[in-house]
């Protein structure tokens, strides 16, 4: 019975801090290679709600990514050909959750930012309506800041049943040129709403997590240039071995739903897709009156169309308010 209890408490941490790093960033489809969604943010445990209170996370992101020296993917007024990319992302932020008594649930408000270094090649580049000149091989690094994401959670249990819905969004003020191969920002807007849903059973120590969204790009003020509608499904399955380590799997797959559109949209609808699986472990521990909590997770990615296809791994750690001790571990007082 004490290990049940304590596998629920875990998972109470452990759900605080995978909030934090489910964050939404740059990575490869859409215009240029670039989508709002970053595929792998949410995992197991997305759906339990967490403790009340401040926490912070940092998340470390490498990815490596590339194409045929023949696929063409649309930036703005040109078309470059045999796309590649690397990418090492540094994300961190703060959230605070607190219980929402009129709707039984447990809401979260993030603000997270990111900053890095970005490498990125082509092939080749054609000269397109903007006139520019075709190159054979062209490369470029940037290090610098990136956008700001706002996003925002509501999340419910029963049992071992755990929904979730929530928003996102980015706010383009990261280092962005549409004449730059290698960009840390998107350069536009954009809206990202979803859903989710985790079963955890505390007596086996088995979990399942699914996170459906959908993103809305708005349009590309510098290219006018508007990417598709894309439907995104996040996964992870675990197991506690013990009540402070789990092992398992994650997975994704981003399907886009509805055409790129725009004066550089010469390669016509452009739908990307990519899927990813991978391993993951986790581990919980005290940090002073804190919980924290570090996760490791890595996919190799397959089915891609539209779009380069690698892999990548994330590295969190996160600290949270430590959750409430069971009520059998309260000191028991008698009254004589």
């Amino acid at each position: 019975m004490k290990t049940v209890k304590n596998r629920k408490r875990a998972a109470l941490g452990i759900a605080g801090a995978i909030a934090l790093s489910a964050m939404p960033q740059a990575a490869f489809a859409d215009e240029g290679g670039i989508s709002f969604w970053l595929p792998g943010n949410f995992g197991s445990l997305a759906a339990v709600p967490g403790t009340p209170g401040w926490s912070w996370a940092t998340v470390y992101y490498h990815t490596e990514v590339s194409s045929a020296a023949g696929a063409r993917f649309p930036r703005g007024g040109r078309i470059d050909l045999g796309i590649g990319g690397q990418g090492d992302l540094a994300i961190f932020g703060p959230t605070y959750t607190f219980a929402v008594p009129g709707l039984g649930a447990v809401g979260s408000v993030s603000l997270l930012g990111f900053g890095g270094r970005n490498n990125a090649s082509v092939a080749a580049s054609l000269t397109g309506p903007l006139g520019n000149t075709i190159n054979l091989s062209r490369s470029e690094a940037l290090t610098d800041i990136g956008d700001v994401i706002p996003q925002v959670t509501l999340k419910w249990n029963k049992g071992v049943n755990n929904i979730m819905v929530y928003a996102t969004g980015d706010v383009p003020v990261g280092a962005y040129d549409p004449v730059r191969l290698a960009n840390i920002g998107i350069g536009h807007g954009a809206m990202d709403f979803g859903g989710g849903y985790t079963y955890f059973d505390p007596h086996s120590g088995n979990e399942f997590s699914g996170v459906v969204g959908f993103t809305y790009n708005f349009k590309n003020p510098d290219t006018q240039y508007q990417s598709g509608v894309d439907f995104h499904f996040d996964w992870g399955a675990s197991h506690f071995f013990t009540p402070n380590v789990q092992l398992g799997l994650v997975g994704y797959v981003m399907q886009q739903i509805s055409d790129d559109t725009g004066p550089g949209a010469t390669l016509g609808g452009f739908r990307s897709r990519i899927a990813g699986v991978g391993p993951q472990v986790g581990f919980m521990f005290p940090v002073g009156d804190m919980q924290g909590y570090l996760n490791i997770k890595g996919y190799k990615e397959f089915a891609a169309e539209n779009r380069p296809e690698g892999w990548n791994t994330w590295v969190t750690f996160a600290i949270s308010p430590a959750p409430p001790a069971p009520a059998s571990a309260k000191p028991i007082v008698r009254k004589y």
